[in-house]
């Protein structure tokens, strides 16, 4: 098929994904619609992507070359023994982990660049609806003004305009836990000198109710430590878990601050809570838990990607993969299709059982690696081995799956 109008809503990872897709496809008109005025490539959190999709996805140009990347290849689950242990805690057990890390705005910066000179980038276009039942699809826009097209595609993450004209039943589900997340310059590990660990290493602290992910990510200015620390908020108060971006950087509340300290004190390898320690206030923030799944990806002549059709908890590292996946699902829908309706319907019958799946899984470890943790210290290494096998439950890995050919 060729030609046509599309709408992107929204411009982060996968709105700059699907635009190339469309645009590679061959439609007339691209036009990414993205809210924000500022730069999103400012935004540092770290991520991870699982060797075999992204060679997979480098193979169809959905992945561009050149984008700045760190190797992992162990992972290291840790927990704290004050009798037998050093600083660092003790390694109960050890396994491959085939994955790439990425600085958010990095990866994006790239896929921003990689778009082609035909499509339109809009910022500051804030989308407030959309309608496409008829053979056109319309956006409406903040300042009053309507615009009609050919494909709405919905790349408008957790809150997503498109996904409510879609799916309106479907909203975000609180997992009743949060992340505190971090990042700083790796350089600071120098001063710690009595601990470390291997560059390509990612180490999970394990304790009762929660769990921490460290590992390094390349950064503008070199490389920086990533970390993610899940366990339950504290009882008292009330805190606003309504919205996953509740506390941005800079903005977390004492109460949090000090929950967060209590925990390094006191369930943490005295290195690794050093090493958490380093992190400034200002590249500290919490973010409340959530996942949604979706019926369907397609209604009428819209369309959602990445976090508009799923939002997946973090454990699984997927969340990029996922988006670039949707994208290139995408794309292929559209050159084996000789109308809208077999693209759409290519497009659900690709991408709709897949979120729901990496849903599931998520839902599995976060319950096993937060809400019901095992007695990590009394694990050995074969025992560790089965429980997580236990948490995949038939799936082959984290990272999402392999696209079928």
């Amino acid at each position: 098929m060729r030609g046509g109008t599309v709408a992107v809503v929204g411009g982060s990872i996968a709105g700059c994904a699907l635009a190339s897709a469309a645009a590679r496809a061959g439609a007339d008109e691209v036009v990414v619609l993205e809210r924000t005025h500022g730069r999103l490539a400012d935004r540092g959190l770290g991520l991870c992507i699982h060797d075999g999709r992204a060679a997979e996805l480098a193979a169809t140009g959905a992945l561009p070359a050149g984008i700045a990347a760190h190797r992992l290849t162990r992972r290291r689950w840790v927990v704290r023994d004050d009798t037998a242990a050093g600083p660092a805690g003790r390694v109960f057990w050890e396994q491959p982990f085939p994955f790439h890390s990425y600085h958010w705005g990095l990866l994006w910066r790239g896929l921003r660049e990689a778009t082609p000179a035909s499509v339109v980038y809009r910022q500051g276009a804030a989308v407030t609806g959309v309608a496409g039942d008829g053979e056109r699809a319309e956006v409406r826009l903040a300042q009053g003004t309507a615009e009609a097209f050919d494909l709405v595609v919905g790349a408008d993450g957790y809150r997503s305009v498109v996904r409510e004209a879609v799916c309106p039943e479907s909203r975000p589900a609180y997992a009743g836990y949060v992340c505190w997340r971090g990042n700083f310059d790796a350089r600071r590990l120098e001063a710690l000198g009595d601990g470390g660990w291997p560059a390509e290493s990612v180490t999970t602290v394990c304790f009762g109710g929660g769990s921490c992910v460290i590992y390094r990510i390349p950064g503008p200015d070199g490389p920086r430590v990533n970390w993610v620390l899940y366990a339950m908020p504290p009882q008292t108060g009330r805190l606003p878990f309504d919205d996953p971006t509740s506390f941005p950087p800079g903005r977390v509340t004492e109460e949090l601050a000090a929950h967060l300290g209590a925990l390094l004190d006191r369930e943490f390898p005295p290195y690794w809570a050093r090493v958490l320690g380093l992190t400034e206030p200002a590249d500290t923030f919490v973010q409340p838990i959530y996942d949604l799944e979706t019926a369907r990806t397609t209604a009428g002549r819209l369309l959602l990607a990445g976090d508009a059709a799923t939002v997946v908890r973090p454990h699984n590292t997927s969340g990029a993969a996922k988006a670039l996946q949707d994208a290139t699902a995408f794309e292929d829908a559209w050159r084996r299709a000789g109308t809208w309706d077999e693209l759409l319907h290519a497009y659900q019958a690709a991408r709709g059982a897949a979120g729901r799946e990496m849903v599931a899984l998520a839902r599995r470890l976060g319950r096993g690696q937060v809400e019901q943790t095992p007695a990590w210290a009394a694990m050995n290494h074969r025992e560790a081995e089965s429980w997580w096998q236990g948490q995949l439950g038939g799936a082959a890995d984290i990272g999402g799956q392999a696209m079928t050919p």
